[in-house]
């Protein structure tokens, strides 16, 4: 059981984020492949999705696939999609039941059918859900993004749909793949590791960032209750002064 009783429900984080990395690292402690992994990796997946709607969290984005990760050995890929496919089809009805809806970021085109179509069909299924939004990043990279967004914006200038002064933040953010989903209030990134990774690069731009040693398989409910008292404990300015802030 998690202890939630020194978090200030008044401010859970509205959107948190989380590179879920370690999987390859925590399977090679246990002596067994990379794909060992990824399946040990679910229960981290579940506890976290369950924890975050418990508390109050209205989105949680999950990089689960970088379009990079498309170079790892096609075992571990096809491993991976496979894997996808068979949690989607048992995840749908506790998803339903406690009413969180999934959503997807990224070149989700490129999938393979089967995961392609199995994801679209568990979407469709939670669609109506209002309590909480997993978005999933699937074959997801951020500079792919901002160039998908670049050109979406020189074709709408090509067809007089907007003209270049129209062009401001706003009309960026609604060609990204996250439009209509708020900026993620915090990153989390297991394993250790302290890099960003080509994830969000755009919208963490004043997210507060959490590096924790743990690797994913073994993350659990407390962790993301210890990572969301951290968040609590900072301020955040968004470029202002203490002294703005306060007043």
């Amino acid at each position: 059981m998690a202890d939630t009783s020194k978090i200030d429900f008044n401010k859970i984080p509205k959107h948190i984020a989380i590179t879920m990395d370690g999987n390859g690292r925590w399977a090679k402690t246990q002596g067994e492949n990379r794909i060992y992994g990824h399946l040990n990796a679910i229960t981290a997946v579940s506890e976290t999705v369950e924890m975050a709607a418990e508390i109050g969290v209205e989105y949680l984005t999950l990089y689960a696939f970088s379009t990079e990760n498309w170079n790892r050995p096609k075992e571990e890929v096809d491993a991976l999609m496979g894997l996808l496919v068979k949690t989607l089809k048992n995840e749908v009805k506790k998803l339903n039941d406690n009413q969180i809806k999934l959503a997807t970021i990224g070149d989700t085109k490129s999938l393979p059918k089967e995961t392609y179509d199995e994801l679209m069909h568990t979407i469709g299924l939670t669609s109506q859900n209002t309590k909480m939004t997993v978005v999933i990043a699937l074959s997801y990279s951020s500079k792919w993004e901002i160039i998908e967004a670049v050109k979406q914006i020189a074709e709408e200038v090509k067809n007089n749909s907007i003209s270049i002064n129209d062009i401001n933040e706003n009309i960026f953010s609604s060609h990204l793949t996250t439009a209509g989903i708020p900026d993620p209030d915090m990153l989390i990134r297991t394993s250790g590791e302290k890099r960003i990774s080509n994830f969000l690069l755009w919208q963490i731009a004043y997210s507060e960032l959490c590096f924790i040693d743990k690797l994913w398989p073994d993350f659990r409910k407390q962790d993301l209750v210890d990572a969301i008292l951290d968040y609590q404990q900072r301020e955040r300015r968004y470029g202002l002064t203490s002294e703005q802030i306060s007043k």
